[in-house]
């Protein structure tokens, strides 16, 4: 089930491309992660890229002045059809091998001493040059609630007697949401208007919401697909992702709190959520494995959601970084503000359970399909994915370092999340950052 190291995570590799090499990078060449991107300002077509340090590698443009020739695995209709497409669907679709053929192939050309440099600098974009896109046409998004910690201390807001349902320990839970409106990092969005019942009032009240909010988020993108009526094995599940991004699933808790109850959100979530552009392939975080547990007091996984690979290296250990910074933090040239950082190691249920779970009942995933983790929360107060968790329902408000004080978000607010995996001997990666603000409602 989960890939091995091999000479693309050697530590000691180098890129020609000299920012890669700093050790703070994103992105070095033991990362080597997917976007789709055009110059910043033109008319022209979105293309799959690759980040390099700063820069951004044209797939399309490498593969067009045969920079990977000799990788006759990449060779053929179907690949060229795929690297020179909007968006990363193609590539998705053809599966693990060609993924990590690719990775090879990108990894060997990069490195210092490859006799493509020279071709391939014009292939070369900085990434303050660039915009992007999605990274994949969304066919459909399923939010999961994957966070024992953030389920619990949501739940006791509301059910303090009661915080954690029965089901949650046994199956992973889930709802179906719009992809329609999710959009990458840099994503604007009006306050959504809605239904809210005021605690005082016995009948609800129509405007725009009040308690706003984020949810820090990995979001899953899937690769190749199974077809209606099969299921993905636990063993294969991985196989199945193409790769990991950030996510924001923007939430306005008033609405929520009025509409979700019998079947769940509805016009709470569906009104934005926010991906950062580069996808990190499964490949490149290797290194950051770790064995998943279960409390021994806690069901143990049923057997379709178990197995010993799950168990030796099913985890993955991935800083989650959430910033704020306000309309006036902006205005002064204040750097954002870190609110919370947590850890996606904490999950309760794995990337590989998700797959599996969503696909049992022979649901059919589609390459491009993104599956959320729900709001990854840790254990400690500071760990928390939410300012729902952070101010305790609105109870105790933060107090920012400019005196500035917030329960729930105010138009003009950014939220900036990051992500990176990093430890001692290994080489970091990055997922950039994902980036999203509130305007006010419309009128």
């Amino acid at each position: 089930m989960t890939l091995q190291l091999n000479e693309t995570h050697d530590v000691l590799l180098r890129s020609w491309v000299p920012s890669a090499n700093q050790p703070e990078s994103d992105f070095p060449i033991q990362n080597l992660p997917f976007a789709v991107f055009r110059r910043a300002g033109s008319n022209q077509a979105f293309r799959i890229g690759v980040a390099i340090g700063d820069q951004i590698l044209d797939l399309a443009a490498a593969h067009a002045v045969h920079a990977l020739a000799g990788y006759t695995e990449l060779q053929g209709g179907h690949f060229t059809a795929a690297v020179n497409a909007p968006n990363l669907n193609g590539l998705m679709n053809l599966g693990a091998p060609v993924w990590s053929a690719l990775r090879l192939a990108l990894s060997r050309v990069l490195r210092e001493g490859a006799a493509q440099q020279g071709t391939l600098q014009a292939c070369l974009l900085a990434q303050s040059a660039a915009e992007f896109a999605l990274p994949a046409q969304i066919g459909d998004y399923t939010d999961f609630y994957t966070s024992i910690h953030h389920a619990t201390a949501v739940g006791k807001l509301f059910r303090p007697d009661n915080p954690l349902l029965p089901n949650y320990k046994w199956v992973p839970i889930g709802y179906h949401g719009r992809a329609s409106s999710i959009g990458v990092s840099g994503q604007q969005f009006r306050r959504p208007l809605g239904q809210t019942k005021p605690p005082a009032s016995d009948d609800p009240v129509f405007g725009p919401a009040k308690r706003m909010d984020y949810e820090l988020e990995i979001g899953i993108f899937i690769g190749s697909g199974n077809a209606l009526g099969d299921h993905i094995g636990i063993e294969k599940a991985e196989s199945h992702v193409f790769g990991l991004c950030l996510l924001n699933d923007w939430s306005a808790r008033d609405v929520q709190a009025w509409e979700y109850q019998p079947l769940g959100p509805f016009l709470a979530k569906n009104f934005a959520s926010t991906i950062s552009p580069w996808v990190v392939t499964l490949e490149a975080l290797a290194p950051y494995r770790r064995a998943w547990t279960r409390d021994a007091a806690d069901p143990q996984p049923m057997a379709y959601l178990e197995s010993a690979a799950l168990r030796d290296g099913g985890a993955f250990d991935i800083e989650l970084e959430v910033l704020l910074q306000t309309e006036k933090m902006r205005h002064d040239g204040v750097a954002p503000e870190r609110l919370s950082l947590s850890n996606f190691r904490h999950s309760y249920w794995t990337v590989s359970q998700l797959v599996t779970h969503h696909t049992v009942n022979g649901c059919n995933l589609n390459p491009g399909d993104l599956l959320g983790s729900g709001t990854q929360s840790g254990p400690a107060p500071e760990e928390a994915g939410s300012l729902l968790e952070l101010t305790e329902g609105g109870k105790k408000p933060l107090t920012l370092s400019n005196g500035e004080q917030r329960i729930f978000m105010e138009d003009g607010d950014t939220v900036i999340m990051r992500g990176w995996a990093q430890k001692d001997g290994v080489a970091r990666v990055g997922f950039g950052e994902v980036a999203g603000t509130l305007l006010p409602a419309r009128t």
